[in-house]
């Protein structure tokens, strides 16, 4: 991985910041990926989703090259009495200009350490059945728990099964 690329955990988002992570996930979603919106996706619409992520229980890192933001996850911890041993990994996005360069890699040990930190044992998340993510979490460890077909819609109306991942860290 290239010198200049690094990690930020974030806290709240500056002006600069909302509109570097709305226009990472406008190419990603454009670019096909199945992360809960349809394309063409409007850069208003993907403001108006980052200003809801900032909250308790969701820990936000960006992957930071030459002072724009190339990939970004979310920690989002469990508040349930019985699910406090658990978090999901969501939103896993990586600008296709900049993947295979080790950044997928840096931000899910950044999202595990941190999980660990905040004593969880059992990780989820799921992806779209197909994608080369599912590869992506198999090479992490991350054990198929099962699928739901007609889970998500694409942008052509085709519905397609999604697959649930899991992972014990502790």
């Amino acid at each position: 991985m290239s010198n200049n690329l690094r990690i930020i955990k974030i806290d709240s988002l500056m002006p600069q910041q909302l509109n570097q992570f709305s226009e990472l996930l406008v190419s990603v979603v454009d670019d096909g990926a199945s992360i809960g919106f349809l394309p063409p996706m409007s850069k208003d619409e993907a403001i108006n989703y980052w200003h809801k992520v900032i909250e308790p229980g969701v820990i936000l890192w960006a992957v930071v090259q030459n002072d724009s933001i190339v990939g970004t996850i979310q920690l989002q911890l469990a508040h349930k009495q019985n699910a406090r041993h658990r978090a999901e990994i969501a939103k896993l996005m990586v600008h296709p200009e900049y993947r295979r360069m080790g950044i997928a890699q840096l931000l899910m040990q950044t999202a595990e350490e941190q999980a660990r930190t905040e004593s969880r044992t059992l990780l989820v998340l799921d992806t779209r059945a197909g994608d080369p993510s599912n590869h992506l979490y198999l090479s992490f460890g991350y054990t198929e728990a099962g699928r739901i077909p007609n889970y998500a819609e694409s942008a052509d109306g085709t519905l397609h099964e999604t697959v649930y991942y899991y992972k014990q860290i502790g």
